[in-house]
């Protein structure tokens, strides 16, 4: 695959601020439900999951709570420094990042009162960034 230059992936990839709430949630056993990712290895499952979700797992640990900034990448796949460059855009500010990929998106959390810092780092970055109207 051609690779292409890291600011025109910049540019041409727009960021969505997602409106909810999310949690991390350490769980013994995969949950039923509408969750962001669930995560299992060989010494626990991970579930991320929205705000009104967290009531529906039996938990054994919490984290709350995360901003999910959604990056709709236009060339997965070919552009080398990418997650380095946002991650660390956004370490500079002192903020604790956590990363989720898929095939043509990347998912940054943050705390959720660290939500106005991130958003300016990924525009100084060159990222257009909108913030969604509704819960999904």
């Amino acid at each position: 695959m051609e690779k292409s230059s890291l600011q025109d992936i910049i540019k041409s990839s727009p960021v969505l601020v997602h409106k909810e709430r999310y949690a991390y949630l350490r769980t013994n056993q995969v949950p039923a439900g509408e969750h962001f990712v669930i995560a299992k290895d060989a010494d626990e499952v991970t579930v991320v999951t929205p705000e009104q979700q967290v009531a529906k797992v039996q938990y054994t640990a919490i984290e709350k709570w995360f901003t999910l900034i959604e990056i709709r990448v236009t060339k997965p796949f070919s552009g080398p420094r990418f997650i380095a460059g946002i991650t660390n855009a956004i370490a500079e500010k002192d903020i604790d990042v956590l990363i989720v990929s898929t095939f043509s998106k990347d998912y940054v959390l943050v705390r959720q009162d660290d939500t106005a810092i991130t958003v300016e780092a990924l525009r100084k970055l060159g990222f257009l960034v909108e913030y969604s109207t509704s819960q999904n």
